[in-house]
């Protein structure tokens, strides 16, 4: 029941139960809606008085939406009303042009709807206000009668309820909006790229803006651009492919600071606002901003992979720390310092990699750091002028949007709403407004074998990380995470020949998996009470109920040799790579050491794949190894950070060399695997970036980089995710 529905219950309990009128030829009403009159009789639309032309289709989707405002109108259900059963038609291509064209004629925008919101996959819902209007009718003198009967007293008492009714319903639509801060905050874009514009940066006088042009604003290979506010042309002003992030500007405006990885670790560059070569500015900092125009707030690594916020001199004089996360493995890396320069708001990772919510810590040390904002994974901040408030990006059920919260003690409040979602944000100077990015995202799975690339569609939101897809041991069904409710997501799985897609088990929320090496069983994580997770296993033919083993809080889980079930494991401020029994028997850590990452295990689980952190003379962030498990020397697979993935039948081991970006897919090299899994000579520092398939003898060159391999080079997957954002100013409440 609509909001307006249960208003007009509330004050007419029998509004839905009218005796039915008398017959009339009255004709369907005409409904305005902004500067807009849609007559549902002729079938036209106006603007501001004057006919606009819309083709029937879209009228009739118009119809539709605004016949029940404020509520879903299924796909399906515009398919029965535009495309009968007999009718051949491609559907989705004919409904997304009918919608496409019905935006135009309304001067709307799907990124950021004022009058028809999109719910992916699901349907279209009308959110503006709507109202009636009434014909004009002639004067007319009415001639004195006698006073109405009883019958006839009732009957007119029942239409006045009814048209209260009606002005309640109408009413409570324009009070009520699927957004309820609709009214408070304004939303002005300011760029308009087909493809994304993220991670804003604000020069100190507010006159301009500092951008990552890509998809990616947390180590994105993509470039700096600069605009002047709010209508100026966007300039690229570095040519940089290394990863990067974390753009700042410098006291005076003249500089943009940005965070770089490479082979010796964080490093951060300053570029002029007006382009040219970048100058390193300060090694081991990433995040830096400043505090004045000599002091710096930013993050670095004291020892393996643990990273916290520091402050210091641009020589490093002075150096004091501030804050490092409890882990060993957590990375603070980003801080936002309040006005007064008291406090700073910190972005971090916790020792599984994941964002976690910010924290709060004092620059003076006079309070203990604490968790603010919601709880979710955070990924940026900022705060007002004044101090008074503190703004984040998190995502919190599966969506990310701007939250607010009062300083100190305040209780967090969502400021942005709806089905496109915000990464990043800056705080205008003036403070009565913030930049951010806003867009969204959509996944499809591709699959690629000598025929060519073809799309096996999904109806999601196809989970990359960490628990990527992966393919049965002949290649033809396709397992995955697909997240359909912005939450956890359900294990699904594609048949490739027939592109039949389906739930697995439908229903059960999972974190990560993996496939058994027969294809038979998945072992899989769930959320479990206090924010921990439980082991699971099944049958994929569900001709048994799955198992839970006896662990608590494990992650990563993967079939290993002999039955076993490993999975990475948190002990104190560490990580092991721990091994149990299917039984549940025999848990014991595979290794003494403590690792950083789990990354796969080989198909004829010989080799684990795992990040171990930095040691003396090991380039950062950590290095990937593969170890034998059946005893034997350890392996270093990249000389950098990277994600290798192995063929279905264990003959090929997948190495990317050259990240994806907006222009390019990225490369990897299929390097071959001899029998029992032998790894071939490979170079004692790993295989660099941008290496070619000379580098391994019998190497061959595969032209993207994160893909699920298949049989062999000719047969893989990749999800495909296309985003499309923009940078939106949006005023503050």
């Amino acid at each position: 029941m609509t909001k307006a529905e249960w208003l007009c219950k509330l004050s007419c309990t029998r509004c839905w139960s009218l005796p039915t009128p008398m017959p009339t030829t009255q004709k369907p009403g005409m409904i305005g809606f902004g500067p807009f009159e849609a007559d549902l009789y002729t079938r036209e639309l106006c603007k501001n008085g004057l006919k606009l032309k819309l083709q029937e289709q879209p009228f009739q989707v118009l119809a539709m939406l605004l016949e029940r405002p404020g509520e879903l109108v299924t796909r399906e259900e515009i398919r029965a009303k535009l495309w009968p059963e007999d009718t051949f038609v491609d559907f989705d291509h004919g409904l997304n042009a009918a919608v496409r064209r019905l935006r135009e004629a309304l001067n709307d925008n799907a990124g950021r709807p004022k009058f028809v919101e999109t719910l992916p996959r699901r349907g279209y819902r009308f959110i503006a206000p709507v109202s009636l209007i009434e014909p004009a009718q002639p004067a007319k003198i009415t001639p004195d009668v006698p006073a109405a009967s009883p019958p006839r007293r009732r009957a007119l008492g029942w239409y006045v309820v009814a048209a209260i009714c009606v002005a309640l319903v109408f009413g409570g639509l324009a009070i009520y909006r699927p957004w309820h801060h609709a009214e408070e905050v304004t939303y002005t874009q300011l760029t308009d790229f087909t493809d994304s514009a993220v991670a804003p940066a604000i020069s100190p006088d507010g006159h301009m803006v500092a951008f990552i042009r890509g998809s990616q604003a947390f180590l994105s290979s993509d470039q700096i651009y600069v605009k002047m506010l709010p209508n100026g042309e966007a300039r690229r002003v570095t040519n940089d492919d290394r990863p990067k992030y974390g753009l700042a500007f410098s006291p005076d405006g003249s500089e943009i600071a940005y965070s770089v990885l490479g082979m010796s670790g964080f490093s951060t560059y300053e570029v002029s606002v007006l382009g040219g070569e970048p100058q390193l500015l300060l090694k081991n900092a990433a995040g830096l901003v400043w505090l004045d125009s000599q002091r710096l707030l930013f993050s670095e690594i004291r020892s393996g992979v643990h990273m916290g916020v520091v402050t210091a001199a641009l020589t490093r004089a002075g150096l004091r720390q501030i804050y490092f996360p409890a882990h060993e493995r957590a990375m603070a890396h980003y801080s936002f310092p309040s006005p007064d320069r008291r406090w700073a708001l910190v972005v971090e990772m916790n020792g599984n990699g994941d964002w976690a919510s910010c924290k709060l810590v004092s620059l003076d040390g006079q309070s203990h750091p604490r968790s603010i904002g919601p709880v979710g994974a955070c990924t940026s901040a900022g705060w007002s002028p004044d101090g008074r408030w503190m703004y984040f990006t998190a995502s919190v059920k599966g969506q990310s949007h701007i939250w607010r919260q009062h300083f100190p003690e305040g209780e967090p409040e969502q400021i942005t709403f709806g089905p496109t979602e915000e990464d990043g944000l800056a705080v205008e100077p003036e403070g009565k407004a913030l930049i951010t990015s806003v867009g969204v995202n959509e996944s499809a799975i591709w699959l690629h074998d000598k025929s060519g690339d073809r799309q096996l569609s999904s109806e999601g939101e196809v989970v990359s990380w960490p628990s990527s897809p992966v393919f049965n041991p002949d290649a033809s069904i396709l397992y995955y995470l697909l997240r359909r409710d912005g939450s956890n997501a359900e294990l699904w799985r594609t048949l490739v020949d027939l592109g039949k897609n389906e739930a697995v088990f439908p229903g059960i929320k999972m974190i990560d998996f993996d496939l058994s090496p027969d294809g038979k069983q998945v072992v899989y994580t769930t959320p479990g009470p206090g924010g921990t997770t439980q082991l699971w296993l099944a049958p994929v033919d569900r001709n048994s109920t799955a198992t839970r083993l006896d662990v608590s809080g494990a992650q990563l889980p993967h079939f290993g040799p002999r039955g076993q079930i490993l999975f990475l494991h948190t002990e104190g401020n560490s990580n092991y790579l721990e091994q149990i029994n299917r039984d549940g028997s025999n848990r014991s850590k595979v290794f003494r050491y403590p690792i950083m990452q789990f990354q796969s295990v080989s198909p004829g689980r010989r080799w684990v794949i795992v990040a171990l952190p930095r040691t003396q003379g090991r380039s950062f962030p950590a290095a990937i190894m593969a170890i034998p498990l059946d005893g034997g020397a350890p392996r270093r697979i990249c000389a950098s950070y990277c994600i290798p993935r192995w063929s279905t039948d264990g003959k090929f081991l997948f190495v990317p060399v050259e990240e994806s970006s907006r222009t390019t897919p990225g490369r990897s090299l299929a390097i071959p695997v001899g029998p029992r899994e032998s790894l071939p000579d490979l170079p004692a520092g790993g295989i660099p970036p941008l290496a070619e398939p000379s580098l391994v003898q019998g190497a061959k060159l595969v032209r993207r980089a994160e893909l699920v391999p298949g049989k062999d080079p000719d047969h893989y997957a990749w999800v495909s995710t296309t985003v499309h954002r923009n940078l939106y100013r949006i005023s503050l409440p």
